[in-house]
C-alpha cells in the first residue's frame, strides 16, 4: 500500500516556516550555478552568431589572433587570387585585407577599458552580415568609422555623431551597425587605408578575411593556404578561429561550477538535517503510519519523494532568482585584448539542469533521513515525543 502524494504535500505546506528555509537555501545554489551557466551560454552564443561557414581567416604563421598578427600587403596580392574565393557584386574576389588595433575609451561604469579598432575595404563591408541602425556606413578615404552598437550603448564618447581620438587625429562616429549581438557589436570599424596610415601601419597591417563560394571550397582553400609555403600565412575557418576565442570561458565555467558545487554539499546537508528533524518530530506519525499497514518502504518511499518535492521547489526558486539576469550585458576580455560584449542567457534548457541539480541535491539529502524513519520500529516510534 502506497502512502497518498497529498500526505507530503500537506506536510510541506504545514511546516511551511522550515519549507521555505530549507527551499532558499537550495534556490541559491541553483542560482549560482546557473548564473554561471548563463554567463557561458550568452558568450558562447554571442561568438557562434560571430562566425560564417564559408569565411576564412588568414594571419601570419605564428600568430595567435589578429593584433598579433602581420601582413604585408604583397601577400595579399597573391592570396586574393587563389582559386575557390567567391566574387563580391563589382566582380572582384570577396577578400579583404584589414588592420586590427585598440582604443582606450570611458564605459559606462566610469571605467577605461580597451575596445577594438578594425580597418576594412568595401570587400569586408559586403560580406559581413550586419546592417546600419543609426546613421550611415563610413566612406572610404575620409576619417569616419562607424561603431558596433554595443560599443554604442556602453561608451558614451562612441555614441553617433560623436568623435573619438586615435592614430594622428579625430574620426567621426557617423553610423551605428546591428550585428545581432555577434562580438562584431564590440567594434569600431573604418577604411583600411585611412586607418593603416594614421596608426603608421602603411604596409603592414593585421589579417585577411576570405569568403569562399561553398563549404568544399573553403575547406580546399584553407589546405591551399596553409600548404603554399611562398606565402607563410596561416588560415583558420572564422567559427575555428571563434571556437579558440570561446576557450577563454572555460576558466569562469569551471571556477563557478566547483564553488556551485561546494555549496550543493552544504545544501544536501542542510536539507539532510532538516529532514532528520522532521523524521524526528514525527516519530509517532511514522509508528501510526506502520500501525495502518503501510509498509517500511512505503515509508521510505513518503519521505524520499518528500525531500525531492522540497529541492524541486527550491530549484523553481532558483530558477525565478536568476530571471533577471536574463538580456543583462556585460563584457569580458578577448583575444585581441580588448572588450567583447554579451548577454546573460537564461534558457529552458538552463533552467531544466537548475531543476534536475536541485533534485539530485534533495536526492542525496532525503534518502538517509528516509531511511532512517522507514527503519523505526512501531512500539519505539509510538513512544517518542
Amino acid at each position: 500500500m502506497t502512502i497518498p502524494l497529498a500526505y507530503n504535500l500537506r506536510n510541506l505546506v504545514v511546516r511551511k516556516t522550515t519549507t521555505i528555509m530549507t527551499a532558499l537555501g537550495i534556490a541559491l545554489t541553483v542560482a549560482v550555478l546557473l548564473s554561471i551557466l548563463a554567463l557561458v551560454n550568452g558568450l558562447k552564443a554571442t561568438l557562434e552568431t560571430s562566425s560564417d561557414p564559408l569565411h576564412v581567416i588568414v594571419l601570419r604563421k605564428g600568430a595567435e589572433s589578429e593584433l598579433t598578427s602581420i601582413f604585408e600587403r604583397p601577400q595579399f596580392q597573391d592570396l586574393k587570387f587563389k582559386p575557390g574565393i567567391a566574387a563580391g557584386r563589382d566582380g572582384q574576389p570577396l577578400v579583404s585585407l584589414e588592420v586590427i588595433s585598440v582604443i582606450s575609451l570611458p564605459n559606462i561604469d566610469g571605467n577605461n577599458a580597451n575596445v577594438t579598432l578594425r580597418g576594412m575595404s568595401p570587400a569586408g563591408l559586403e560580406m559581413r552580415h550586419v546592417k546600419i541602425a543609426k546613421g550611415t556606413w563610413f566612406k572610404p578615404g575620409l576619417r569616419q568609422v562607424v561603431a558596433g552598437k554595443s560599443v554604442a550603448d556602453r561608451y558614451p564618447d562612441a555614441a553617433l555623431g560623436k568623435k573619438i581620438r586615435f592614430g594622428r587625429g579625430d574620426w567621426q562616429i557617423v553610423g551605428v551597425f546591428d550585428a545581432a549581438r555577434g562580438s562584431q557589436d564590440s567594434e569600431v570599424w573604418g577604411d583600411v587605408n585611412e586607418m593603416a596610415a594614421d596608426l603608421n601601419r602603411p604596409d603592414t597591417l593585421s589579417s585577411a578575411t576570405v569568403q569562399a563560394t561553398d563549404p568544399v571550397a573553403a575547406q580546399a582553400l584553407l589546405n591551399d593556404i596553409n600548404n603554399d609555403q611562398k606565402l607563410e600565412l596561416h588560415a583558420v575557418s572564422e567559427k575555428e578561429y571563434y571556437d579558440q576565442q570561446t576557450a577563454q570561458a572555460a576558466p569562469i565555467e569551471y571556477t563557478g561550477i566547483f564553488v556551485a558545487l561546494i555549496m550543493a554539499v552544504g545544501s544536501a546537508f542542510a536539507a539532510m538535517n532538516t529532514m532528520y528533524a522532521m523524521v524526528a518530530r514525527r516519530a509517532r506519525e511514522i509508528g501510526t503510519l506502520r500501525v495502518l499497514g503501510f509498509s517500511r518502504f512505503s515509508i521510505l518511499s513518503s519521505f524520499f519523494v518528500e525531500a525531492v518535492l522540497l529541492s524541486a521547489l527550491g530549484g523553481l526558486l532558483g530558477c525565478l532568482l536568476v530571471m533577471p539576469l536574463n538580456g543583462l550585458t556585460t563584457a569580458v576580455g578577448n583575444a585581441n585584448f580588448s572588450e567583447l560584449a554579451f548577454d546573460f542567457r537564461v534558457t529552458p534548457r538552463i533552467m531544466m539542469v537548475g531543476i534536475f541539480f536541485a533534485v539530485a541535491l534533495g536526492s542525496a539529502g532525503g534518502f538517509f533521513p528516509a531511511y532512517s524513519a522507514a527503519r523505526k520500529e512501531i512500539l519505539t516510534a509510538l513512544r517518542e515525543v
